[in-house]
């Protein structure tokens, strides 16, 4: 076998021993399906792999550059895709039984346009269904278990693409993030995870959820691996109507940068590991030359009603299509009410859920009352992240309020699982990039996630930010020792 990086190396060391001839496609492509087929022995993180398509595109890879050709920006980098992107190798079920088989016939833009750079597909992601959840215990197949402690959560929905980011380097995993769905399972895994600017990256071949809040984002070893993944898919595309037409580039100044720390984001509910850890994180970017501000962001305070009201809304416009005629496994009934009713009965209780308080909040009688009150809110809430910008580079918390829970802690409490992206829908719903990446561990061992926002269409300096604090600690570096995917 071809001398193999580190378990612990990044995207980019990866690439960069490819690149070297250091190390070959075919057996590297070969080595990564080993690693996390066997983490997923533990964590139960993947749907699938796509071995086949995989080994014919490392054979591709391997070809082009014995030929002497260029290597592309992600030249036999692996990676996954979170089940609710639609890929034309295995399946996409948005680990839902009403989706049970379903192949696409396309690809999702942000697949295509990282398989065009070099990246190779080695498999599907398991999910909270169709992305509703904080906790990957809502998956129709199975319960994603956190590779740091197996009897925890991994977060969600992304929970399979953290876990599996968590247990060895080298690949990225494509996640979707609605209120949060890469940065908190991120966060619990103590991987660095990746919500871009809402249109930044198309969401054509995403299965949608709340489409104005909806983004494909990486689950990476790296903030210079995000940002890599990041100049792959980023860019305006025909099939999505809210792409952005300007493109993103890096931010390559060096001058010193106003970092803003909200009093909201350490608000009555944050556990006291949590804070001080984040606040530590800070103190060191302060030591590096950082500037920091408190600021107030008052309107933060109701983001997650706000949240809660908007993307219930959505799914429940969304999710009507897969009524068993137009879309959807169709459930055998006598006559068409009760062909609906079977159908859609395949839907998890959490997507039931969902759809119901959705269609409550856009009835007759209650769409002012609710649905026109939270686009206000939401409003405001995009005018306090304004203001903050106008006067910090970015802004800096917590990721999640608290540290990784057992798995059926909080499943019959759909409050309490609610409560626990109360730190990240705001980006959401702001429409403005937010990224959590790892700044420690609690006493028990257990990871936790620094967050870091920026004004809109700014993702340079939220990675310049992230980047820096990686150069400056090593938390970054540290796997899963559950993970099962350190050999």
């Amino acid at each position: 076998m071809s001398n193999l990086p580190p378990a612990n190396a990044s995207s980019l060391e990866y690439w960069e021993s490819v690149c070297a001839g250091d190390c070959d496609v075919v057996a590297a492509v070969e080595h990564y399906l080993e690693v996390i087929e066997h983490a997923d022995q533990s964590t139960s993180a993947l749907l699938e792999l796509t071995r086949e398509s995989a080994l014919t595109d490392a054979h591709a890879a391997q070809q082009r550059l014995a030929a002497g050709e260029s290597p592309r920006p992600l030249e036999g980098v692996p990676f996954t895709a979170k089940g609710n992107i639609a890929t034309t190798a295995g399946t996409t079920t948005a680990a839902s039984q009403i989706l049970t088989g379903y192949q696409s016939a396309f690809e999702a833009t942000a697949v295509a346009r990282l398989r065009r750079a070099g990246a190779i597909l080695v498999g599907k992601t398991n999910l909270d269904e169709f992305g509703m959840g904080s906790s990957t215990e809502n998956s129709s197949v199975q319960a994603t278990r956190n590779p740091w402690q197996l009897d925890r959560v991994p977060g969600g929905s992304s929970g399979g693409a953290a876990a599996l980011a968590a247990a060895h380097g080298w690949g990225f995993h494509l996640g979707s993030d609605t209120g949060g769905s890469i940065r908190q399972p991120a966060a619990f895994c103590g991987v660095t995870g990746l919500k871009p600017t809402y249109g930044r990256v198309s969401r054509y071949g995403l299965l949608s959820f709340a489409s104005s809040l909806d983004q494909i984002g990486p689950l990476t070893r790296s903030a210079d691996d995000a940002g890599v993944v990041l100049a792959a898919m980023a860019g305006h595309d025909a099939y999505d109507a809210t792409t952005l037409v300007d493109p993103w580039r890096p931010n390559a100044s060096s001058q010193p940068l106003r970092i803003g720390v909200p009093t909201q984001f350490f608000a009555a509910g944050v556990d006291d590991e949590v804070a001080r850890a984040v606040r530590d994180a800070a103190a060191q970017l302060e030591a590096d030359g950082c500037e920091l501000v408190t600021v107030s962001l008052p309107y933060t305070e109701y983001a997650n009603a706000c949240y809660q009201v908007v993307s219930t809304a959505e799914v429940s416009s969304n999710l009507s299509r897969f009524d068993g005629v137009h879309y959807g496994q169709r459930g055998a009934a006598p006559d068409l009410g009760d062909l609906y009713a079977n159908s859609r009965a395949q839907f998890g209780a959490e997507v039931r859920r969902r759809i119901l308080l959705g269609t409550f909040v856009l009835s007759a009688g209650y769409h002012d009352a609710y649905y026109r009150r939270a686009l206000r809110v939401r409003t405001l809430i995009r005018e306090d992240f304004d203001a903050a910008f106008a006067g910090v580079d970015v802004l800096l918390g917590p990721t999640s309020p608290v540290a990784p829970f057992p798995l059926g802690d909080k499943i019959e409490d759909p409050l309490a699982l609610y409560a626990c992206d109360v730190l990240t829908v705001s980006a959401n719903l702001a429409g403005v990039p937010a990224l959590s990446l790892p700044c420690g561990l609690d006493v028990d061992g257990l990871p936790i996630g620094l967050q870091l926002h920026a004004a809109r269409g700014d993702e340079g300096t939220l990675l310049r930010v992230a980047s820096r604090y990686q150069e400056l600690t090593d938390h970054h570096r540290q796997l899963a020792p559950s993970g099962g995917g350190q050999g």
